[in-house]
């Protein structure tokens, strides 16, 4: 696997994920995995990072300890979003500490986390959807958000501009954002239904997202969408770091819905500011 915008890491065991060049400062932690360097076996091997698909809750958490020991990060400090395809998001602080992994979550419908919090890890879950990761270097604020089509078309991308802006005193030109791995242009088919919803996104000229096909579908590019919906919300082109590997076409490094028909884990992708 190869990438000309993201940093591919090798660490111990097999393990393999990837980093974003614009979010690395040495104040900022991010990450998104891949499906290698884990314990997890069957269709979630080897490196599943989700709880609710019926793999073994001990082989998850033992993944995430290994994730969270390469990275430096504290698991009783790691938030989990718990996403619907909303555009939702929530304010993480010091009593959300765990949920998710090492304790129930007491909220639903999150697609994406928010703090300026140090040490506390936000984590999101994906499977070909698109990961948003979010850092502000001058009020230091991440955030981390879930992207389908369904929250893109919901702007979720711009409400968390918006909501780092409102609540935490960003300014958008200041905020770096990272498009992570997730299923591409050439494998992402949709229907006219879903063109149509994309269509009252005005400021977006469609032949820049969809490809019409003999069949009447259309192939989507959501890491344009998502790119063109941040620059509408004032984040500079120069601060956004777009993906190139598409989980479909590397499903042997990624956990791909499109390509195993469902069979399979999820990645996710992580972010915190750094507990000095």
């Amino acid at each position: 696997m190869k990438s000309n915008s993201l940093n591919i890491v090798k660490g111990e065991n097999d393990l393999l994920y990837v980093t974003f060049p614009n979010l690395d400062d040495g104040n900022c932690i991010s990450a998104v995995t891949t499906r290698m360097g884990g314990v997890s076996r069957g269709k979630y091997a080897s490196m599943n990072m989700s709880f609710s698909n019926g793999d073994n809750p001990k082989a998850v958490k033992e993944n995430y300890n290994i994730l969270f020991s390469s990275l430096g990060l504290d698991p009783e400090k790691a938030v989990f979003s718990q996403q619907t395809h909303t555009c939702n998001l929530r304010v993480v602080k010091p009593e959300d500490f765990g949920k998710g992994l090492v304790k129930e979550r007491d909220y639903t419908d999150i697609d994406g986390l928010i703090t300026n919090l140090k040490g506390v890890t936000l984590v999101t879950h994906f499977a070909d959807c698109v990961p948003l990761l979010f850092y502000d270097p001058k009020c230091e604020v991440i955030a981390a958000s879930h992207a389908g089509w369904r929250g893109t078309v919901q702007e979720i991308g711009k409400k968390t501009v918006d909501a780092m802006v409102s609540m935490f005193g960003s300014n958008p030109a200041d905020i770096k954002v990272a498009i992570g791995p997730s299923i591409g242009c050439c494998c992402y088919e949709v229907d006219q239904p879903v063109f149509a919803e994309f269509e009252r996104l005005s400021y977006i000229e469609a032949f820049k997202i969809f490809s019409p096909k003999s069949n009447g579908k259309y192939m989507l590019d959501l890491w344009t969408a998502n790119r063109l919906i941040l620059e509408n919300a004032g984040i500079k082109r120069e601060n956004i770091c777009v993906t190139d590997l598409c989980t479909s076409c590397n499903s042997n490094y990624f956990h791909s819905h499109r390509a195993t028909g469902g069979n399979r884990g999820l990645i996710a992708a992580v972010i915190a500011l750094k507990d000095k």
